[in-house]
């Protein structure tokens, strides 16, 4: 694998629609993986997930490309932190 130059920009920082789509898949598997176990470690790593998904989400907004692909990321994130919310409730009332 190549070393980075010094102060070349990562494809992350090039690219914020595809981070962006990329940490919603994450996430999207974490809570998936939090609803199948509903164990506290399991909805930590989905909300530390969706947390970096926010900020990528932030950094996509702030640079303005593809926004109809960020609007669908932005979309298909908020049914994830539903359904991390409903996963969170049923940990604390399993009735």
């Amino acid at each position: 694998m190549a070393k980075k130059r010094a102060g070349t920009p990562s494809w992350k920082q090039n690219h914020p629609s595809t981070l962006l789509s990329n940490s919603v898949e994450r996430s999207d598997r974490a809570v998936k993986q939090a609803m199948s176990h509903p164990e506290e470690i399991a909805v930590e790593h989905a909300f530390h997930s969706i947390e970096r998904t926010e900020n990528a989400l932030h950094n996509a907004e702030q640079r303005q490309e593809h926004l109809d692909i960020v609007g669908q990321n932005k979309g298909k994130l908020s049914e994830i932190k539903q359904q991390l919310h409903e996963v969170q409730e049923n940990l604390r009332d399993p009735n």
